[in-house]
């Protein structure tokens, strides 16, 4: 089995797992998290390739992180990831890209994400859930963080923080690729549950 087809079957359980658990019906957790019913079955029979925002929207409404979503089974007391070796969430147009590396465990979880922005290329996150925490630390280049309108430049060496339940936009500003380590903070409680 391809690491990509396992990755799908550890979706599909995970969202099945999740939806029952809160008792949603397909047809609910469709209208709530704005998904087709289809590709909600397709997903929970390992079918298809959900795009990183249904995944957040999935994951949002079920009260779970994504990577919770995406969790196979536990590994050894440490974990060691290389950025080749996990499959970007999402690819923009010019080459952009977002790689879920890892979820810390405990009562408050921690994503640590990598992402590469091209210049001037975009991408727009809807709100999320309410305690939801991001910190974005740009190692090269340089980006335009947007968060409920207002836009803020962040440099190499410079690190922002903010509630991730504000409408907020990543795009890559100058001429040379800003290459980012950014964590998002899960609150603890229901959301943080696998």
């Amino acid at each position: 089995m391809t690491e990509t087809a396992a990755a799908l079957r550890a979706v599909a359980h995970n969202v099945k797992a999740a939806r029952t658990r809160a008792g949603l019906s397909l047809d609910e957790l469709s209208r709530r998290a704005q998904v087709s019913k289809g590709a909600l079955v397709g997903l929970e029979k390992a079918q298809g390739n959900p795009n990183f925002a249904t995944l957040v929207r999935l994951a949002d409404t079920l009260g779970i992180s994504v990577s919770a979503l995406m969790q196979g089974p536990a590994e050894g007391r440490v974990r060691v990831v290389a950025a080749d070796a996990i499959a970007p969430l999402w690819t923009g147009k010019q080459g952009s890209e977002a790689r879920l590396m890892l979820t810390t465990s405990g009562p408050a979880p921690v994503e640590v994400w990598r992402w590469r922005l091209e210049p001037d290329e975009e991408y727009p996150s809807h709100p999320h859930q309410a305690g939801v925490v991001e910190t974005v630390s740009v190692t090269s280049g340089r980006m335009t963080l947007v968060v409920d309108g207002t836009e803020h430049t962040v440099e190499a060496g410079q690190t922002a923080t903010f509630d991730g339940d504000a409408a907020h936009t990543y795009r890559g500003a100058g001429t040379e690729t800003c290459h980012l380590i950014m964590t998002v903070h899960l609150p603890p409680g229901p959301a943080s549950t696998t």
